[in-house]
């Protein structure tokens, strides 16, 4: 019992030292690609490689983290429930943008990936790339890909996606909210959604239903595209 709480206290000591730290630095400089997930996650990493801590000791040591997770993901659907008219008023485009979006990012990342003639783990590592972590890993190890690259795709893309994003979107002058918010939550998922939420709650409610619906739609459309990574 003792070693279970100096492991717990020492883990969410680092945890929290490195979040705090990687989110000054994300302030200070205000770059997209500074972001907290990455910048923390690569502090920790260091950590644990000049503490004598195993990364199962340090996931045993952070389940209060894993708990407060799900509870943040739960109260995405606060503003979801806020905008309900807007929701019910516009739901065929939410759909279909975000379905269309889901299937151009499966299609383009097969296709780029048979390109550059990698192989067919990969291939089936990154068709989930651009849906929630839970998702992607449960449909990367369906298919047959390794999950712990498809973890590493799908924190690459959101990045990416949380970058250049907002970029895109004002070079082409795109200002609807409804647009704005689908455009992140359907390419960066949980990031995504959390940006958009700090432009507006219109904006919020539509990256997390673009987010949870980016999920239904790769579990539906995964095993019908799986022809483009084996023919």
């Amino acid at each position: 019992m003792e070693i279970w709480m100096v492991n717990t206290s020492f883990c969410t000591a680092i945890t929290i030292l490195s979040y705090v730290i990687g989110w000054k630095v994300f302030h200070r400089f205000g770059k997209s690609w500074l972001n907290p997930l990455y910048t923390v996650t690569m502090l920790i990493l260091c950590l644990l490689s000049v503490f004598p801590v195993e990364v199962q000791q340090y996931a045993a040591g952070t389940d209060l983290f894993t708990f407060l997770l799900g509870t943040a993901t739960v109260s995405l659907a606060v503003p979801l429930y806020k905008q309900l008219h807007s929701l019910k008023q516009y739901l065929p485009v939410i759909i279909g943008g975000v379905f269309i979006g889901t299937l151009a990012g499966i299609l383009s990342a097969s296709l780029l990936a048979k390109g550059l003639h990698l192989s067919k783990a990969i291939v089936l590592s990154l068709i989930p790339k651009s849906v929630t972590l839970p998702i992607a890993i449960s449909v990367s190890d369906t298919l047959g890909g390794v999950p712990s690259l498809t973890v590493l795709f799908v924190i690459l893309s959101g990045i990416l996606s949380l970058t250049i994003g907002p970029f895109l979107l004002a070079r082409l002058g795109i200002k609807s909210r409804i647009a704005r918010g689908l455009a992140l939550g359907t390419s960066a998922q949980a990031l995504g959604a959390g940006r958009a939420m700090e432009w507006g709650e219109t904006e919020g409610a539509m990256g997390s239903a673009a987010m949870s619906m980016a999920a239904l739609c790769m579990a539906l459309l995964a095993p019908f595209l799986t022809f483009f990574s084996l023919s």
